[in-house]
């Protein structure tokens, strides 16, 4: 069929490369700066950032697979983007990367010159071959499944192959034929007085990667001069050759600007010229990346162009001319070619060799992209010299894949991108509309999902709380449980006004496995990922209980006017069997957790104010004056003695004991923690420090104000502080506030001072203590085992792994023993979790339970009014930086808690 007659179908294959476009003229050079016929310039997805060039890359249904100029192969997931793996490749840059079709092997070249072969599943090196010759860098990498042969393409112009049948027969090399023992002409040659320079023996392991079976290419292996320059490209596969589609064949391109086909050998794999693509050129530019796609071959080169080949006529169909410099990389999916350049940029078309749009994709060069699916969303991805891998969302290629609903997980971070949007600061006024559009989104989400729900008034002017109700199975309504779950919209503030964040607050940003934006740990995430929960449930007719959802918008403030809403709307919301919360954090990076105590608080402004104005010290200033500022100095002085010890009568008596039970959750907790992080010290001192943060009550002064100018001459006739208590299980916090109350009047009496005293309540929280025995509990517990399973309580690499961010728990360590070595060896929170360093050898156990040193408000009184158990489920990490700058939440974890959440809704009420 003539190429007059045909168009390239761009359809996704197999092959190493891109996408295609297509026009009916032949043999024509066209420059492509008209306007795009659609402007749809893809989604940034995902960003993963390394410290190194980004030179390769290939995927796997589950991974994602990148070479870079250091050497290592970085493996992430497709469905996390978390880094699985940093594998120590190569002493060189690896420059090419393939993945056949059965993707049990992955095949690296580098500049070492070496050839590594990989096991995709447990990703030790299966073999290492290299080149009787000196063949410079290595540049491109191939291999037949059906040949099992595997082909190079190097800097010295030849193309070279290996048949992996062969290699225990042939005989094993000597240690000196390995590129790193040879002598080389320049480095190793003789100096002055014809004395050569001595060079350390690198051993097997100092080489390159350890482990595999070494393997040396034989001399008749070898096509020498296979072009007349460098071999920059080289892809293998079927339909090649259409009077023979079935046959593999091995396409090159190179520096001399030409492009070769190669028939293949079944017997040794041996490679034999069929035909070169001519263009008529005399000289050609360099051939940098191919593409293979039914008939049409699509070849990139210097200078912006990109070329279109019929297979069947052998024919230059179309020449296309981009705008974005030398073209490195081209990928074929969808129904669109993707050609990436030196620029940065990448230029996409249509069928018709339309352009669709340009956008930026790196700042740099971009060295590598590819074309795949996931979970049948078309997804491309794209490497360069800014030292990052990015993904991109390419929905309108989804036409030319297989037709499916996308994923609730997909629909799930787009909801929490739209919700993440929404400014909903609770603690500033100017926010208050977008706190209003954020309540009434979340309304949306619920009610397109089948859920009754309400949006219930509090106080002006303060924000309301969104109650929503997903219902269960309706021939059980009499029987059906009831779990409510808790959360906050109301956010932080995130003025970024001294530029820390690394990306816009309010923009949700992926990034290494990560999602970043304000709100997106505390509390957005959970309550979406539970929100999706319920929904699934319900949609596989698998809800057997009533699942009730009250979010709340003022959290962040004190949960203002929330008691009185929910007593208000006490017949509406009905009874209640269970709580659920899920507002805190694990205590590491790695092994999940759940609470079952909070502490309470109580806010408290103390202020001494006198019948006379400000004055001046040097006129007014005596003995016989009663000063506010120093009535308050030695009131405030009454409440504490050494050590912090709060002196209020029967502040203490309410404590509760610790129990045996309880003290062996002690022992789990640093137990864990240490054999994680040994740095963290003696296990009694960890312990202890964590008992002061979670079992302990405590007293802080915050601030002072006074009255008058600021300078150092006045006698303010006011003056104000700021107190808190936080209290702990037991302590009931109006009974606290009576007593603080008591006895600082009855201690302001005994300075018979002219002033007067007032002592003002501001906000008190009640404490939380669950039991961790309990059915919500331990469905909980046997939830996370299942969702997390064997990642829980693995034992880190003492050599690889970073720390767990625990730096939260170091000054607290510190302060109790005299030798504090935790503080310079704990790695930062922007540290990510290598989870391929944990030993797979230990077996999953169940989560640690934790209490917490900080308040909610609203859980012991929705446990009070409903005469309910709570339980609190922490989705995040210890370095999600909740409330600071970069707040973040790991996509796993977003993940992992839509699965727990779902797993509890639909056992708890089997209980």
């Amino acid at each position: 069929m003539s190429s007059n007659s045909q168009k390239p179908r761009l359809t996704q294959t197999n092959e190493a490369g891109p996408p295609p476009h297509h026009d009916s003229n032949a043999n024509t050079k066209d420059n492509i700066d008209a306007p795009p016929a659609s402007n749809r310039i893809p989604a940034l997805s995902h960003r993963m950032k390394h410290d190194k060039s980004i030179l390769a890359l290939a995927v796997s249904p589950k991974n994602i697979f990148a070479g870079t100029q250091g050497g290592e192969i970085l493996v992430y997931s497709l469905n996390t983007y978390e880094r699985r793996r940093v594998i120590q490749a190569h002493k060189g840059s690896v420059l090419g990367l393939c993945l056949p079709k059965d993707e049990a092997l992955l095949f690296s070249s580098a500049t070492d010159p070496i050839v590594n072969v990989w096991d995709t599943t447990t990703f030790l090196r299966l073999y290492s071959l290299w080149s009787t010759y000196d063949v410079g860098d290595i540049f491109c990498v191939a291999y037949s499944s059906y040949h099992k042969t595997v082909y190079l393409g190097a800097q010295n112009t030849s193309i070279q192959w290996y048949d992996l049948k062969e290699k225990d027969k042939r005989p094993r090399p000597a240690l000196t034929s390995h590129p790193s023992e040879r002598i080389d002409k320049f480095f190793d040659s003789a100096g002055p007085g014809g004395v050569q320079t001595p060079r350390p023996s690198l051993g097997a392991e100092g080489r390159d990667a350890v482990g595999g079976q070494g393997l040396e290419i034989d001399k008749q292996d070898i096509h020498q001069f296979a072009h007349y320059g460098y071999v920059y490209c080289m892809l293998l596969g079927q339909g090649i050759l259409p009077d023979a589609p079935s046959e593999e064949v091995l396409v090159s391109g190179g520096g001399d600007g030409r492009i070769l086909l190669w028939r293949i050998d079944p017997r040794g794999g041996a490679i034999s010229h069929i035909y070169e693509l001519e263009d008529g050129r005399e000289e050609g530019e360099s051939i940098l990346s191919l593409a293979h796609d039914g008939s049409f071959l699509y070849s990139g080169r210097f200078d912006g162009e990109v070329n279109v080949w019929d297979l069947e006529t052998r024919q230059l169909v179309r020449s296309l001319k981009t705008n974005i410099g030398d073209v490195l990389s081209l990928s074929l999916g969808g129904g669109f070619l993707f050609a990436g350049g030196i620029i940065g940029l990448v230029q996409k078309f249509n069928e018709h060799y339309e352009t669709v749009t340009t956008f930026k994709a790196h700042d740099g060069l971009i060295l590598a992209s590819t074309f795949t699916t996931y979970d049948d969303k078309p997804i491309f991805v794209t490497g360069g010299n800014d030292n990052t891998i990015v993904i991109w969302d390419v929905q309108d290629c989804a036409d030319s894949v297989p037709k499916t609903k996308r994923s609730n997980n997909d629909l799930m971070v787009e909801s929490l991108t739209e919700f993440v949007s929404f400014r909903t600061v609770s603690s500033l006024p100017k926010y208050r509309a977008d706190c209003r559009r954020g309540a009434s989104f979340l309304r949306s989400v619920f009610q397109n999902f089948g859920a009754a729900t309400e949006m219930l008034n509090t106080a002006e002017p303060y924000n309301p709380i969104v109650f929503a109700k997903f219902r269960g199975n309706p021939t059980t309504t009499a029987l059906r449980k009831k779990i409510l779950f808790y959360g906050h919209y109301d956010v932080i503030a995130a003025e970024n006004e001294h530029g820390k964040w690394k990306h816009d607050p309010f923009t949700l940003t992926g990034e290494g496995g990560y999602l970043y934006g304000r709100g997106i740990s505390d509390n957005k995430g959970p309550i979406i990922a539970a929100t999706y929960a319920a929904h699934e449930l319900a949609n596989e007719q698998l809800l057997g209980s009533d699942i009730l959802f009250l979010i709340e918008g003022e959290e962040e403030s004190g949960s203002r006017g929330f008691a009185q809403a929910i007593k208000a709307n006490k017949e509406l919301i009905g009874d209640v069997d269970w709580i659920l919360l899920a507002n805190s954090y694990w205590l590491d990076d790695h092994v999940p957790c759940l609470t079952y105590g909070l502490r309470g608080v109580i806010h408290a402004t103390v202020q001494i104010e006198s019948r006379h104005p400000d004055l001046h010290s040097g006129v007014d200033g005596s003995a016989l004056l009663d000063e506010p500022l120093k009535d308050l100095v030695m009131l405030l002085s009454k409440l504490t003695g050494s050590h912090g010890k709060v002196l209020i009568p029967g502040f203490y008596d309410p404590i509760l004991r610790l129990t045996d039970d309880e003290r062996h959750l002690y022992d789990e907790i640093t137990e864990t923690l240490l054999r994680g992080n040994p740095d963290l010290g003696d296990a009694e001192a960890l312990a202890q420090s964590l008992m002061r943060r979670w079992r302990e009550a405590s007293l802080t002064i915050h601030r002072f104000q006074t009255s008058g100018p600021d300078n150092s001459t006045i006698i303010p006739r006011l003056a104000r502080a700021s107190i808190s208590f936080r209290l702990v299980p037991n302590q009931e916090s109006s009974e606290i506030a009576k007593s603080l109350q008591s006895f600082l009047h009855s201690e302001f009496d005994k300075l018979d001072s002219k002033n007067k005293l007032k002592v003002a309540i501001d906000h008190q929280a009640e404490p939380w203590l669950g039991d961790y025995t309990n059915e919500i509990f331990q469905t909980l517990e046997s939830a996370i085992m299942s969702v997390w399973g064997p990642t829980l309580g693995r034992r880190r690499s003492s050599v690889h792994a970073p720390k767990s961010d625990l730096s939260h728990l170091t000054s607290a360590i510190s302060r109790s023993r005299p030798a504090p070595t935790t503080s310079n060896t704990l790695a930062s929170s922007s540290v990510e979790p290598d989870t391929e360093l944990l030993d797979p050898t230990m077996v999953a156990r169940k989560p640690l339970y934790i209490r917490e040193g900080g308040s909610i408000p609203s859980i012991r009184f929705l446990e009070k009014e409903f005469g309910a158990p709570a339980a609190h489920l922490p989705c995040g990490q210890a370095s999600d930086s909740a409330h600071l700058d970069n707040e973040r939440l790991r996509l796993v974890n977003l993940y992992n808690s839509k699965m727990i959440f779902k797993k509890v809704f639909e056992e708890l009420p089997k209980c």
